[in-house]
């Protein structure tokens, strides 16, 4: 037990992401404050949220980069179009997680049908979504509607800085996140659900012959993705208090460094909600704290492709390792029998 927690990737990036805090903490002294806190929270919150459902994508051996797309189209056209339609704001997001789910399966069920690459399928649909939100409803930044605003303005505490005076409200937003979490983990460990999106990332071939349904699964990952894509689309809109059409464009990038850092294996079979949590985690810090080392945030993004890299090259190398492993069980365990 000791020893598979010491190899584990998600224990290096919580070193990291501790040794991180507590020099920045050293240089800035603001670090361990209560208003950084939620706001770290606040940035932490919607990119977590995108990482579940790009986690499971990943585990079966896909990627999908179409998220921001369909939730910034599913934003749009419900913040846009619903304006007069009702006063409640519960039914703007399910509008707009009817929207992502619609879009969803069908990236699903091509996938998962035509056995297209999943890269190819969703830059495809990313590009659509994009389109069709820009051309036909003339996308641009939109004053949001009274029953989002309201919603948006509701907070469940605030947090005041006693050195700089600075006041940051926590969002009732997070209730949303914490609930998403726990859903994703339950469905990956308590499920057979879970079991299946593991087996398929693991070999796609043995699930089926052990009885997963792999064309059901995939397609249910993709939907899943795009329902709680168009979810996530307006919760960042009332955190925001205004439509951005774009502001989630680019956000791919992040959401999948943090799966990669996190212990997600980009060939399929392997990760976890809490890897990914930390991965995300190092990336809001680095992010949103790079300015208290005075380092410019123009450097965000070689950071943050950097650290892809890096993921990528440490989950190659642990693969080889294991399959090399592996090679020498089955080596001995036929020299055995012989």
């Amino acid at each position: 037990m000791k020893k598979r927690i010491f190899t584990s990737t998600e224990f290096y990036v919580g070193l990291v992401l501790l040794f991180l805090c507590f020099m920045i903490q050293a240089k800035s002294g603001q670090f361990f404050t209560g208003n950084n806190a939620v706001d770290l929270l606040r940035a932490f919150s919607v990119p977590a949220m995108f990482c579940i459902g790009e986690m499971f994508v990943i585990i079966t051996g896909g990627v999908d980069v179409s998220f921001p797309a369909i939730a910034s189209m599913s934003m749009f056209i419900v913040c846009s179009r619903m304006e007069q339609m009702t006063d409640n704001p519960l039914l703007f997001f399910a509008a707009a997680m009817l929207i992502g789910l619609a879009v969803g399966l069908v990236n699903g069920y091509i996938i998962a049908r035509f056995r297209f690459p999943a890269l190819i399928v969703t830059l495809g649909t990313s590009s659509i979504c994009f389109g069709i939100m820009q051309g036909v409803f003339k996308s641009r930044e939109y004053p949001l509607c009274a029953p989002l605003y309201e919603f948006g303005q509701m907070k469940l505490f605030s947090v005041t800085n006693p050195v700089s005076g600075l006041t940051s409200d926590m969002p009732v937003g997070i209730i949303l996140m914490i609930f998403l979490i726990f859903a994703g983990w339950f469905i990956l460990n308590r499920t057979m659900l879970g079991r299946g999106i593991y087996a398929i990332g693991g070999d796609e071939k043995a699930a089926q012959r052990a009885g997963f349904q792999v064309f059901k699964t995939i397609v249910f990952i993709y939907a899943f993705s795009g329902c709680m894509a168009g979810l996530i689309g307006v919760l960042r809109s009332t955190m925001l208090l205004a439509v951005h059409p774009n502001n989630l464009e680019g956000l791919e990038l992040t959401v999948i460094a943090a799966c990669v850092l996190g212990g997600v294996r980009m060939e399929g079979g392997k990760g976890t909600v809490w890897g990914v949590l930390l991965g995300m985690a190092l990336l809001t810090v680095m992010d949103n704290s790079l300015i208290l080392l005075d380092i410019s945030t123009t450097w965000q993004k070689v950071f943050t492709g950097a650290v892809i890299i890096i993921g990528t090259a440490v989950s190659a190398l642990q693969m080889k390792r294991n399959n090399r492993k592996l090679t020498v069980q089955i080596s001995d365990t036929e020299g055995g029998k012989q």
